[in-house]
């Protein structure tokens, strides 16, 4: 069963619209099989949320984002944790991720411009306890995000199959 929640996950996540009667047959199981399978993965939260990818350089007014690099002090017993959960929940944020290296948080955030992200940034992120620094850079372009190009054709890459 391992080896089906991994091929279901993988192909839900390339693209999510894939109905429960073709991940059935690419997968040569019954649909009722596939439907329990993703109730459960839903259940156990490893299914959180179906997502597009939107090219926003398409559309008027594309939000901007930035890339926050975020220095903390870990509390004691709660370690990064505590100060994540904080972090997490302003409306802005779109992700965070404890990192090795330079710097402890990496906080992703959307505003509608660049000044609405200086002011996340100096009025509620930077003036949280425990935050110590921060080093915002503003994202110019997307080329690629979650496996999906955005500029230029994609190559299809498989072969020719001839009768």
């Amino acid at each position: 069963m391992g080896d089906l929640r991994k091929q279901v996950l993988q192909l839900l996540e390339n693209d999510s619209r894939l109905t429960q009667q073709q991940l059935a047959k690419m997968l040569n199981v019954s649909k009722e099989e596939i439907a329990a399978l993703i109730q459960q993965l839903e259940r156990e939260k490893v299914i959180l949320k179906y997502h597009t990818v939107i090219n926003w350089e398409k559309v008027p007014s594309p939000p901007v984002t930035a890339l926050i690099e975020v220095n903390i002090t870990p509390q004691r017993e709660y370690g990064f944790d505590k100060i994540a959960e904080r972090i997490y929940h302003f409306s802005q944020v779109k992700s965070v991720y404890l990192m090795s290296g330079g710097y402890d948080l990496c906080v992703i955030v959307e505003g509608e411009t660049m000044q609405d992200i200086a002011n996340f940034v100096a009025h509620k992120l930077a003036s949280l306890e425990h935050v110590n620094g921060t080093r915002t850079h503003f994202v110019m372009k997307r080329y690629k995000e979650d496996g999906v190009i955005f500029s230029g054709e994609e190559k299809d890459n498989r072969l020719v199959v001839s009768p």
